[in-house]
C-alpha cells in the first residue's frame, strides 16, 4: 500500500494551500499539516517552506512528488491486476464531464455499457464548478471528459493519461430577426462589431471565444453572461447579443434563433479529451468506459 501522506502532498501541490488541500481531501487543515510533518520527519528532509501565510514545496518535496506519481500509477496497475482475481460484479465506473459531453457522449456510452455489462455500477456527474483533474487525483471520479485549456495539466503530466476524443465545431447563434440569420455560413472575421454573450463554462468556452476572436482580428464586446445553455439561448433570442455555441449543444425549440455554421481559418473548434489517472486503464470498468466513449465519438464524427 502507498503511504496516504504522499497523496496529501500531491493534493497540496495541486491546490496550492493547506486549507484547499484539506477541503479536497475532506480533512481538517490541522490533519493535513500533521500528515506532512510526519512525512517530513520520517524522511528526514524539509518538505515545506513558509512564505508569509502560505507554504511552498521545497526542491526535495518536488523530487519526491515525481516518485509519488510513478508509485501511484504502478499501484493503479497492481490494483487492476488484483481485481481480475475477484469474483462478483463488473465493478463501478464513475464518469464526469462538461454538460454537452455528458449529454452527447457520456450518457450514450453509459447506455452501451449498461446493455453489455448489466452488473456494472455507473455513476455520472457534470461536476460543474469543480476541477475535474482534481476529482481524478483525489479518486472521486474515474474518467473525466474535459476541454483542455492553457491551465490544464500538460500531456506529459505523470499523474494523468489524456487521450483525444473528438473535435467539436462551434456555430454562431443569433436572434431570428438578426441580419445574419439568413446566412448559410459566415466568417468570424466579418462580425467583429457585434455584441457578444459570454456563454458556457468560463474556464474553457469563454477562453475559446477570446482565442477565436483574436485569430479573427478583434476583441469581442461582452456584456451579459450565462453558463446554462437554456439561459444563453434565451438571452440571444431576446436580442441581448450573439454567441458561439458548441455543435453538440441543442437549441431549445421554443426560442426563435438561427444557428449558423462558421467558415474560414478562424472558425473555432474545441477538442474534447478523456483523462484518467495514469495506469488506471488496466481496471476493466475504466478500459470498457474508454472504449465506449471512443465508439460514441466515432459515431458522432461519422454523422457530421
Amino acid at each position: 500500500m502507498i503511504d496516504p501522506r504522499l497523496q496529501t502532498l500531491r493534493v497540496l501541490y495541486e491546490r496550492g494551500t493547506v486549507t484547499a488541500a484539506a477541503e479536497a481531501l475532506h480533512l481538517t487543515p490541522s490533519t493535513v499539516s500533521q500528515q506532512l510533518r510526519q512525512l517530513s520527519n520520517l524522511l528526514g528532509i524539509a518538505l515545506l517552506e513558509r512564505h508569509g501565510r502560505k507554504v511552498k514545496l521545497t526542491p526535495a518535496a518536488l523530487k519526491l512528488l515525481s516518485h509519488a506519481d510513478v508509485l501511484h500509477a504502478q499501484w493503479e496497475r497492481a490494483s487492476a491486476d488484483l481485481a481480475a482475481y475477484r469474483d462478483g460484479s463488473a465493478g463501478q465506473l464513475r464518469m464526469c464531464g462538461v454538460a454537452t459531453a455528458l449529454a452527447a457522449v457520456i450518457a450514450p456510452a453509459a447506455e452501451k455499457l449498461r446493455r453489455r455489462h448489466p452488473d456494472m455500477s455507473l455513476i455520472m456527474s457534470e461536476s460543474a464548478g469543480e476541477d475535474r483533474f482534481e476529482l481524478l487525483l483525489t479518486g472521486r471520479t474515474d474518467i473525466a471528459v474535459v476541454i483542455p485549456t492553457p491551465e490544464s495539466p500538460p500531456l506529459d503530466d505523470t499523474r494523468f493519461e489524456q487521450r483525444s476524443l473528438l473535435e467539436e465545431p462551434q456555430d454562431l447563434l443569433v436572434p431570428a430577426g438578426h441580419p445574419l440569420a439568413a446566412e448559410k455560413d459566415i466568417d468570424l472575421a466579418e462580425i467583429g462589431g457585434e455584441l457578444w454573450i459570454r456563454a458556457g463554462d468560463p474556464h474553457d468556452q469563454h477562453q475559446l471565444l477570446l482565442t477565436a476572436c483574436a485569430a479573427a482580428g478583434f476583441t469581442p464586446r461582452v456584456t451579459h453572461e450565462a453558463i446554462d445553455w437554456f439561459a444563453i439561448v434565451a438571452l440571444v433570442s431576446h436580442g441581448f447579443g450573439i454567441c458561439l455555441i458548441p455543435r453538440l449543444a441543442p437549441v431549445p425549440h421554443q426560442f426563435d434563433v438561427a444557428r449558423i455554421p462558421l467558415r474560414g481559418e478562424s472558425a473555432p473548434t474545441r477538442r474534447l479529451i478523456t483523462c484518467i489517472r495514469r495506469g488506471s486503464d488496466q481496471h476493466t470498468p475504466i478500459a470498457l468506459g474508454l472504449e465506449a466513449l471512443q465508439e460514441v465519438a466515432a459515431e458522432l464524427a461519422s454523422n457530421g
